[in-house]
């Protein structure tokens, strides 16, 4: 009986902020999987154990979540001034589908690490001790990301005493800036962050009603609402939406209609295709409430509660990319985000999360009467779980 053997990819299991990811240096891709199409999908679905009916990923490396369910692709930069150039794709878990229309926040934070550790920064840009600029190129959304890794001894510096909301172990700081983080829009008109022009809109949602709705391309489009005006407080853990279908129906419908509304399909059955964006999250005043470690979370503590939404369910903490959306859209004073921390300018602000809190800064200007992001700022944290080989059947690409 013939049987087609396993073939050995080099790559590297790492955690980066909230989220875990395949990590792959482009070169050691099989030649078919070296460029974007058919060859390259199949070959990361089945890493990550994709497309499981039982929703598992039990036979790959997924871990049945969307913050679990996630491969990277670096390669040496080929463009000025930047170091290595990043590509995310973010695998479905039930469907044979990889969803490359934006960028993971949180995995951001492992690139510079794995960069410098894989030899693809060139050596004279490494101090021995004290902190590497790494200029990373996000493929995706083509933005410019700047992490700032620790090195001692001339190492990559994992371990650390930064404590990260959602992760249970502390590392090492990695100061991450994401230059220029507004997108570019393709929605009715007025600024490429808010693709409608308007800092506030009203959206319609059939069986829903019509929603306040700030509608934001930064970081990652982000359709933002009032969790009052859904029937939420804005205190609710996972369970709370993940184990309610209607309120899930719910969610999928508004992130539907955002999608239309900000120009990203042109029809709303495309939603279904591009699962990893726009994301859908509800915010609301400060609140104290409990996280999900049991940690109790003051209202004095925080600016505001924000609840996310990714791949159709509510994240465990928060994606790095919408924390940008978050940061961004407080600093304008007017969208239900600001007006949510209180009104006013800012320069930073620190929300509730389901996991507990996270700060992130942002600066904001407006020229000619369109807003623009110069940077928006937050710290996470990064590590190698596992580096080897990861095995696949010779015909599953």
């Amino acid at each position: 009986m013939s049987h087609t053997p396993q073939i050995k990819i080099p790559a590297t299991y790492m955690r980066g902020g909230t989220s875990k990811g395949v990590f792959f240096r482009l070169q050691d891709l099989p030649e078919s999987c070296q460029v974007p199409g058919a060859a390259r999908d199949a070959l990361l679905l089945r890493v990550i154990g994709s497309p499981d009916p039982y929703g598992k990923q039990i036979d790959g490396m997924g871990g049945a979540t969307s913050s679990t369910s996630k491969t990277v692709i670096l390669a040496k930069s080929r463009r000025p001034d930047h170091d290595v150039d990043y590509l995310f794709g973010q695998v479905s878990i039930d469907t044979a589908f990889v969803d490359w229309s934006g960028n993971c926040g949180n995995l951001s934070a492992a690139v510079g690490s794995f960069a410098i550790a894989s030899g693809l920064v060139d050596a004279d840009r490494l101090p021995q001790n004290g902190l590497a600029t790494v200029r990373i190129w996000q493929a995706n959304i083509g933005k410019t990301i700047i992490a700032h890794v620790p090195i001692t001894d001339g190492a990559v510096q994992e371990t650390g005493d930064f404590e990260l909301d959602g992760v249970t172990f502390p590392a090492a700081e990695v100061q991450l800036e994401f230059l220029d983080p507004a997108d570019e829009g393709e929605g009715e008109g007025g600024s490429s962050m808010f693709p409608t022009g308007n800092l506030v809109d009203d959206l319609d949602v059939p069986g829903v009603g019509t929603l306040k709705a700030t509608l934001i391309n930064a970081g990652i489009p982000t359709i933002f609402v009032n969790a009052e005006a859904i029937g939420y407080t804005g205190t609710e853990l996972q369970e709370a939406i993940n184990g309610d279908p209607k309120a899930l129906a719910m969610f999928e419908t508004i992130r539907a209609h955002g999608a239309l509304r900000m120009g990203l399909i042109k029809d709303i059955s495309e939603a279904a295709t591009r699962q990893h964006t726009p994301k859908v999250a509800f915010v609301a005043p400060p609140t104290d409430y409990v996280a999900s470690s049991g940690k109790p979370v003051a209202a004095s503590e925080i600016d505001l509660c924000v609840r996310a939404l990714s791949m159709g369910k509510l994240h465990h903490a928060m994606m790095g990319t919408a924390a940008v959306a978050i940061g961004t859209a407080a600093a304008i004073p007017g969208t239900l985000v600001n007006l949510a921390a209180g009104g006013g300018e800012r320069t930073a602000v620190r929300f509730g999360h389901p996991s507990g809190t996270l700060r992130v800064g942002a600066e904001a200007k407006q020229v000619d009467g369109n807003w623009t992001v110069t940077k928006a700022i937050m710290s996470r944290s990064a590590r190698v779980i596992m580096e080897g080989w990861v095995r696949v059947p010779g015909d599953a690409f």
